[in-house]
């Protein structure tokens, strides 16, 4: 008798979670197991990758992505009817109101936040109870795993620095002591989580993402990447743009490496809500031609392969998936000195670390760009130490 495993996830867009969690899908394949993916927003564009084996619980599916006006009129659809479906709206003023009061108080209001708890009580309802349940990301998914999911076993996952991003017990109505297990994905993100949940720290286990090198190299064969004619050095950053990412800082960064009088131009794959407000300010500091907004791309890896640097500034992380990615494919790395990516780069070794400010990405630019020999050796020490991690996988698996 296969063990049935439900994975729940918010969205299944272009992002670090949801290709960690396309990866992990992957490793649950053979008859012992009967796979099913919910996704709670109901949309991604990664609905295709689903591998084959995994069964699609969602009853209707948008694989337009939220940032299309027809993926925000989808989500408009999704959310309405969660809000209606058993009196949803109603039963949550209550909650709605009183952390809302929380956010104004601290001067930091999240919408967001407040919209999963809407999308966990108002989704559809899973007929069927699991040997094993897994929330594969913070907010919707462990609120409807947590509260709505009929399972022997239940895990979640975190990939966020919980403190940073702004969850609190009285957002999570303390979902997770229904948990059996939580998989912060790396020793920052636990420490981040158990500040918030110390009562939890003996069920709380490291689970690092899960990388396919040998698909990522062969991948970054495939035909793609840069098509311009541009014969200068190449920097590149593979995120959404969103606030986490800290793209002004960027931009600003571009800014002085082009006034320092450095051939250089920056290369974005990614897309996010923050796009418009960085058009902006890329054609204020008259950028339009060193800081390219390439928007999501179905196969990144080609870019990695093809740059000179590979730069990942951002204000905080869980684990980074692109910081992976370019590791396995050799790549010079400058990543902001934030906790997480000390977890990931070693400074000096694999890569260099620099603050998170304008002048100081400028410095790391620059001085990898003025010594090739030492640049080309930390991409060689980047793909040397990169692992899979599969082993992480057993922690899962001794729920079942």
């Amino acid at each position: 008798m296969p063990k049935s495993v439900l994975f729940v996830i918010n969205t299944l867009g272009r992002a670090g979670a949801e290709i960690a969690l396309l990866e992990l899908l992957d490793r649950f394949q053979g008859s012992e197991y009967d796979v099913d993916l919910f996704v709670l927003m109901e949309q991604g564009e990664l609905a295709d990758r689903i591998p084959k084996h995994v069964h699609l619980a969602n009853k209707r599916f948008s694989n337009k992505s939220v940032l299309s006006m027809g993926g925000r009129l989808d989500m408009v659809g999704t959310v309405g009817r969660a809000m209606l479906r058993r009196g949803t709206c109603i039963r949550l003023t209550p909650y709605v109101l009183g952390n809302l009061c929380r956010m104004i108080k601290k001067h930091r209001i999240q919408t967001d936040k407040l919209l999963w708890r809407v999308l966990a009580d108002g989704s559809v309802r899973m007929k069927k109870e699991y040997d094993l349940a897994v929330s594969y990301i913070e907010g919707g998914s462990a609120y409807y795993v947590a509260e709505h999911v009929k399972a022997k076993k239940k895990a979640a996952f975190i990939h966020i620095d919980y403190l940073v991003a702004g969850y609190t017990p009285q957002l999570d109505r303390n979902c997770y002591s229904k948990f059996d297990r939580i998989f912060p994905i790396s020793e920052e993100t636990k420490k981040s989580f158990l500040e918030v949940y110390p009562e939890y720290a003996d069920k709380t286990n490291v689970f690092h993402n899960i990388v396919n090198h040998t698909a990522i190299q062969e991948k970054a064969q495939m035909p793609g990447g840069f098509t311009d004619s541009y014969d200068g050095v190449r920097i590149l950053t593979v995120a959404r743009l969103n606030k986490q990412k800290a793209y002004p800082t960027a931009i600003e960064a571009m800014k002085l490496i082009k006034e320092a009088g450095v051939k250089a131009r920056w290369y974005v794959c990614g897309d996010g809500e923050e796009r418009k407000k960085l058009e902006q300010l890329i054609e204020q500091y008259g950028l339009q031609q060193d800081f390219i907004l390439l928007g999501a791309v179905d196969n990144p890896y080609p870019y990695y392969k093809q740059t000179d640097l590979y730069v990942h500034a951002t204000a905080f992380e869980g684990k980074s998936i692109a910081i992976q990615e370019a590791q396995t494919l050799g790549c010079s790395i400058i990543a902001s000195d934030i906790i997480s990516n000390r977890q990931q780069v070693n400074h000096g070794v694999d890569g260099l670390l620099c603050k998170l400010e304008p002048e100081a990405i400028k410095d790391a630019v620059v001085e990898l760009i003025k010594d090739p020999e030492k640049a080309a050796k930390l991409g060689q020490n980047a793909a040397a130490a990169c692992s899979g991690n599969d082993e992480d996988l057993s922690k899962l698996l001794e729920l079942l």
